[in-house]
């Protein structure tokens, strides 16, 4: 029955983007983050991202992350310029607790920039969080 199935509420689980360096290629590069800040590790943890505005999309990415120990980070993917100015979405599914969450980050179009950067838990640098 419906009223049977237990949806758990993902808390402290965040997805940041973080501007950083980049000693290979010599620039400031964009990179997607997954956070957690819980004190249990997320396990099998899966994500699929998206950019996308109107007709504009881009190409759907998957990403096996595995393991995500507590009070700790993984990095996702590199952002492109060219990406920052649609809606980006990452859909994260992870277990934990032997229970599987889901939890849809969206980053609004145009919202990654310098200007909109915090600190971030666990990483303790600045970037654009989405909780």
């Amino acid at each position: 029955m419906k009223k049977d199935i237990e949806i758990p509420i993902v808390k402290e689980v965040y997805v940041a983007v973080v501007h950083e360096w980049n000693d290979e290629f010599l620039s400031k590069d964009w990179n997607a983050y997954i956070i957690n800040d819980r004190e249990t590790p997320i396990d099998m943890v899966l994500i699929v991202s998206k950019g996308y505005d109107g007709d504009i999309k881009t190409s759907m990415m998957r990403h096996g992350i595995g393991k995500v120990e507590a009070k700790s980070f993984a990095k996702i993917e590199l952002m492109q310029e060219d990406v920052l100015k649609l809606n980006n979405e990452f859909y994260v599914t992870f277990f934990a607790d032997d229970k599987l969450y889901e939890k849809k980050y969206i980053f609004r179009k145009n919202i990654i920039n310098e200007n909109a950067m915090q600190e971030l838990p666990v990483m303790e640098v600045d970037g654009v969080l989405v909780k």
